[in-house]
């Protein structure tokens, strides 16, 4: 331990907590507005993400701490049972992840397809910024992404009326995109760490409070433990509910696949000690489990924070720790520096996230290996935004498993020529299932009556039952077209799983 602050370690961790903290503390307070939850609810996960999981993390420059990807998952549970019932949900997902972690299934969670996750976050990211141009205009988000598409030119319009604090809260908002988006085109090098997010929310709160600008501020209790909400056994019991259950599933894979996705990213960011996906996933459930006693929001590894860590120079475990510090002294200390930030500024941050989550230049990237997976991300992303989270990721991993047993069903097909007279040879290559049934029938169909069918497969490495049985029964009604199947029952039978040894008789 002395030689950590002997050394320049302590020195980097430092440094690289301020900047993390500054990254951190507008994103934990919109992203709780985004959620439905009061700013206080993402300041405690900032503070359990940064003390506790940054201590027993598997990924030590990781950073944890409220998601924008978890926001929208939020607000609508938030709008269908009420606050209360969030709290046990993060309660029951945070256990599930302990588990999934001591089984030793972290590494599993990275067979998630990547068009999926990256559909994912586009789709999140198209939501997030259609429910917070609402919050920007200081009005209320509808429950749905279609329905905050549809409301956002009458909320345009009642603000240009000029009725409430909507046009206001408009300059503000796109004050601050504007800020974060100069900045991050010509900040010098040399300040290449000051987060323009911060630079944003200080200039336009000054701007706020010296012209006296009429706009929704942000509402943070004095007392930072006031907001804490422990569950009861009401709120517990409410979790034998299917739909609360299948929330708290919901809650635990996406926070799981984007952590440990995350993990990975910042481990190819640094030369530095790799994931252990194991622990790194117990971590998190430890955090969601106590984040959800409190009645905070849901956490996860983030990749935004965690890239400011590494850039910002940090060598350790300690800068994560730190910075979940800095957030608790600056909340409990300064809460009325807090009530000063415009609600639309940290609806602009969000706006500005949600825009760069939004990238369809990985349409391209994706094409590269293959159209199927192209397919598979932009599908994702319009499910999600036409109906939810949930239904929109179940449809791309539907989609994935779907063009996987497509790939492997690669099977050529083919009616030659045989020595024989009056006979003709059936080539099979490849694996034959279910998917390439339609196929291998529209061929046999076209066997000339009064042929003998000779079956070549040499080249033919699996064959399932679907595919198996339709041999079978061609062959079963081949005599009343005057034809015969010459096939090695026995060695096709070995070619079928959990077939072999088994001797069909082929009528």
């Amino acid at each position: 331990m002395r030689g950590y602050f002997t050394s320049n370690l302590f020195s980097r961790d430092f440094l690289g907590s301020i900047v993390v903290f500054l990254v951190a503390l507008p994103l934990c307070m919109g992203i709780a507005i985004a959620s439905g939850m009061p700013p206080a609810a993402g300041l405690i996960t900032g503070i359990i993400g940064g003390i506790v999981v940054g201590f027993i993390a598997g990924s030590p420059l990781q950073v944890s701490g409220p998601a924008a990807g978890l926001a929208v998952l939020v607000f609508e549970l938030v709008r269908e049972h009420g606050i209360m019932a969030l709290g046990p949900v993060v309660l029951l997902a945070g256990l599930i992840q302990v588990a999934a972690g001591l089984c030793r299934v972290g590494i599993w969670f990275r067979m998630t397809s990547p068009a999926v996750v990256a559909g994912m976050l586009s789709g999140i990211g198209i939501l997030i910024v259609a429910s917070q141009a609402h919050v920007m205009l200081d009005a209320k988000p509808m429950a749905r992404g279609l329905e905050n598409f549809t409301a956002l030119p009458s909320a345009l319009q009642t603000a240009f009326s000029g009725q409430g604090t909507g046009m206001a809260a408009l300059g503000v908002g796109l004050a601050t995109i504007a800020i974060m988006l100069g900045w991050e085109k010509l900040r010098p090098q040399k300040l290449r760490f000051v987060p323009g997010a911060l630079l944003a929310v200080v200039a336009v709160t000054a701007f706020v409070q010296f012209q006296g600008v009429n706009v929704n501020k942000v509402d943070v209790p004095s007392n930072l433990f006031s907001a804490v909400s422990l569950p009861t056994f009401t709120s517990l019991g409410s979790l034998l509910e299917p739909s609360l259950l299948i929330a708290a599933l919901t809650f635990a894979f996406i926070a799981s696949a984007e952590t440990l996705l995350s993990a990975a990213a910042v481990d190819r960011m640094h030369d530095g000690a790799r994931t252990n996906y194991d622990r790194e996933l117990t971590a998190q459930g430890v955090g969601n489990m106590l984040c959800g006693f409190l009645g905070a929001l849901p956490m996860t590894g983030v990749i935004v924070r965690s890239a400011a860590n590494v850039q910002a120079g940090s060598a350790t475990r300690m800068a994560a720790i730190m910075h979940g510090g800095w957030i608790l002294v600056f909340a409990m200390l300064l809460p009325w520096l807090m009530r000063m930030t415009p609600v639309a500024c940290l609806a602009g941050i969000l706006v500005f996230t949600g825009i760069k989550m939004v990238n369809f230049k990985q349409v391209k990237q994706f094409a590269a290996y293959g159209k199927g997976t192209a397919l598979i991300f932009v599908v994702t992303t319009v499910a999600i935004v036409a109906t939810d989270l949930l239904a929109g990721v179940l449809v791309g991993f539907a989609l994935s498993l779907f063009r996987l047993a497509l790939l492997s069903s690669r099977l050529k097909v083919n009616l030659g020529e045989h020595a024989e007279p009056d006979s003709r040879s059936l080539h099979l290559t490849g694996i034959a299932t279910f998917l390439k049934v339609p196929s291998m029938a529209r061929t046999l169909e076209q066997v000339p009556p009064n042929t003998r069918l000779h079956v070549v497969m040499d080249e033919l490495q699996h064959v399932d039952q679907a595919s198996f049985e339709l041999l079978r029964d061609w062959s079963r009604n081949a005599k009343s077209r005057g034809c015969e199947l010459v096939v090695d029952w026995h060695e096709l039978e070995r070619r079928v799983e959990g077939q072999a040894g088994v001797t069909a008789k082929a009528a």
